[in-house]
C-alpha cells in the first residue's frame, strides 16, 4: 500500500506472474503515483519524473528485516530506471535489456 510517497510492501515468498514484466514497466511509466495500484514501479517512476522534470535529486530508502526482499526491491528499482533511461533515448520498451542494465543488476 502507499502512504503518501511511501510504499509499504510484503514479500509474498512466491512468484506472481507478470508483476514485474516489461508490460508492467510500460504501464507504470505512463501513470503518476496514485493513479494505479501501489507498486514498486510507481515509486521508481515518481523518482524518475522528479529527477528529470523538477531537476531534484532523488533517494530511495529500502528497509526491512533479513529476507524481506530489500535486494530484490533494489534490483526492481534499477530495472525500471534502466528501462526508463533507454526509453528517453528512443528505444522501445521491449528492447530495454542492455549491457549497462545487466551490469547494474548483477552488481
Amino acid at each position: 500500500t502507499n502512504i503518501g510517497s511511501i510504499l509499504a510492501s510484503v514479500n509474498p515468498y512466491k512468484a506472481i506472474p507478470g508483476l514485474y514484466s516489461v508490460d508492467a514497466i510500460e504501464l507504470y511509466r505512463q501513470h503518476r503515483l496514485g493513479e494505479l495500484p501501489p507498486h514498486i514501479f510507481a515509486t521508481a517512476n515518481e523518482c524518475y519524473c522528479c529527477l528529470w522534470k523538477r531537476h531534484d535529486s532523488q533517494c530511495v530508502l529500502i528497509s526491512g528485516e533479513s529476507g524481506a526482499g530489500k535486494t530484490e526491491s533494489t534490483k526492481l528499482l534499477l530495472k525500471f530506471l534502466s528501462a526508463m533511461s533507454q526509453t528517453s533515448l528512443g528505444a522501445p520498451v521491449s528492447e530495454k535489456s542492455t549491457h549497462v542494465e545487466e551490469a547494474i543488476l548483477e552488481s
